[in-house]
């Protein structure tokens, strides 16, 4: 590479064909970042790359985040394509089964959230870590919940694994910290999404709102912003957290 395409950023986002990860990288882009999409969702993959192309260089991988070869795959297709890696929002996710208490949750639910959620989040950062040093370090943000720092009624393996998020959040940040790597985690509240109104009744929805200090739901622009923010402004000491974007609900 030369010129600009020599200095210019990249990202590496999970989650990207819709939701808080296509915010994201809507967000990514128009920070200057060649952008990486990754999403299990092919068809929505290229729906995201054909419309966001406009707003700068940007390539679609399939990623499924439960499957650890793809994972290596899409990362090596980002240093192939780009050469290098400086930032990664890691937001694909599944919520699994609602209004199940712990004894009434199947196994197969727990074994899909803690695989995808977890699991998930662990192969990314296995491959994103070393592309990251390779580059001169960077920054990771790790889209948790505020199920991840505080307890979610009949969710529970949603709420275990945005929990052990959490806690890999924090084990890696201790880890890189002195080699110029950032991680941290983000834990939104009740953010407006096409997965948040498929699972959700309006009745359920309007409960919310209301009892949300700020009277709405986030918007998924929000969410995207704030890990733009920690992956670019952000002081170089602020690692190993966990930051809740909740409009006070937890306060």
């Amino acid at each position: 590479m030369t010129g600009d395409a020599a200095s210019r950023k990249v990202a590496f986002i999970t989650g990207a064909g819709s939701g808080i990860g296509r915010a994201a990288a809507q967000a990514f882009l128009r920070r200057g970042y060649a952008t990486v999409l990754a999403d299990v969702n092919e068809q929505a993959g290229q729906e995201a790359q054909g419309e966001l192309g406009a707003l700068g260089e940007c390539i679609y991988v399939r990623c499924d985040v439960a499957d650890d070869d793809t994972v290596r795959a899409a990362v090596d297709t980002a240093v192939a394509a780009y050469g290098r890696l400086d930032a990664a929002f890691n937001a694909a996710g599944i919520d699994g089964e609602q209004g199940k208490l712990v004894a009434e949750s199947s196994l197969e639910n727990w074994n899909r959230v803690i695989a995808v959620d977890l699991t998930g989040t662990w192969s990314c950062m296995r491959y994103q870590l070393p592309a990251l040093l390779a580059s001169g370090g960077g920054a990771i943000v790790n889209c948790a919940s505020v199920a991840g720092i505080r307890a979610a009624p009949t969710v529970s393996a949603y709420t275990a694994a945005k929990h052990g998020v959490v806690g890999l959040t924090r084990a890696a940040a201790r880890e890189y910290a002195s080699r110029g790597v950032r991680v941290n985690a983000l834990c939104p509240g009740t953010v407006d999404t096409p997965m948040f109104r498929a699972s959700m009744s309006e009745e359920t929805i309007e409960r919310l709102i209301r009892a949300n200090p700020s009277g709405r739901v986030a918007e998924a622009r929000e969410i995207a912003d704030t890990a733009v923010w920690l992956c670019t402004d952000a002081p170089a000491y602020l690692t190993g957290q966990a930051i809740a974007v909740d409009g006070a609900a937890g306060a």
